[in-house]
């Protein structure tokens, strides 16, 4: 744990494995958010345990693509108890993740073609826990027009690595005002706008993160979505998946 009650958080991480977390450890922080794409709740439940540690505390989380392939919009939840597929419309995710009381964040917001927008962000603020105000894949002007977001909508803000690589772990984390040692206590601190700090560098290490996340974002949107799309079959966070028991079959959108 961090010096007094702050607790240092990188808020997203997409990959997950001993180098991620002898990369967290080694940046000092206490907890990091796992929430790979297009992978089931319980799924990252099990692979969050596996990687938590006395060291470093591994909450699971899910960023549900809300929408169809043309116009995706990312949302990140914690905290929830029951899946919630990708595929569906937004205001029917937000609505599930009010029902089951998670922690809802919105990463990168107004970037690219993934994101939530002004009108989205205005039309949930009373859903929406966080803003992120910094993302290391963000130009400069991004990061300042998603500062701008938030002020505008008052929410809170919070920061991550968004990692897709395990190098950019550690360039930016959330620090709150609040000793948090599992998936409960963030989600209370989310939840009731806990103090907090938002830490990334700045130096030569940043902009090589924002280059190599930047590279893989375009071999996730070309290549890899070639695959999904023709190659894969139906993705398991498919809402007509099993595991949803029919439960969003008339909402699906793709």
């Amino acid at each position: 744990m961090s010096e007094g009650t702050a607790t240092r958080v990188d808020c997203h991480v997409k990959v997950l494995d001993e180098r991620i977390v002898e990369r967290a450890i080694a940046a000092n922080l206490d907890a990091i958010v796992y929430a790979p794409h297009f992978t089931r709740l319980p799924e990252i439940r099990r692979t969050a345990a596996a990687y938590s540690s006395e060291e470093l505390t591994v909450v699971p989380g899910r960023e549900v693509f809300t929408g169809s392939w043309r116009n995706r919009k990312h949302v990140l939840a914690i905290g929830l108890e029951e899946p919630v597929p990708d595929f569906i419309p937004l205001e029917t995710a937000m609505a599930e993740f009010d029902r089951q009381e998670a922690a809802v964040l919105v990463p990168h917001p107004e970037f690219a073609t993934v994101s939530l927008n002004e009108s989205d962000l205005e039309r949930f603020e009373d859903v929406i826990d966080a803003l992120e105000i910094f993302n290391p894949k963000h130009l400069p002007s991004h990061n300042r027009r998603a500062r701008e977001l938030a002020e505008q909508i008052s929410c809170a803000p919070f920061t991550s690595s968004y990692a897709h690589l395990p190098g950019t772990v550690g360039v930016a984390h959330t620090e709150f005002d609040a000793e948090i040692t599992d998936e409960s206590d963030l989600v209370n601190a989310l939840k009731e706008s806990v103090s907090r700090r938002v830490v990334h560098q700045n130096g030569r290490r940043r902009w090589q993160a924002t280059a190599g996340e930047l590279a893989h974002l375009g071999y996730e949107n070309t290549w890899k979505k070639i695959d999904r799309l023709f190659l894969s079959g139906t993705e398991p966070t498919h809402p007509d998946h099993i595991a949803y028991d029919g439960r969003f079959d008339d909402v699906a959108v793709y």
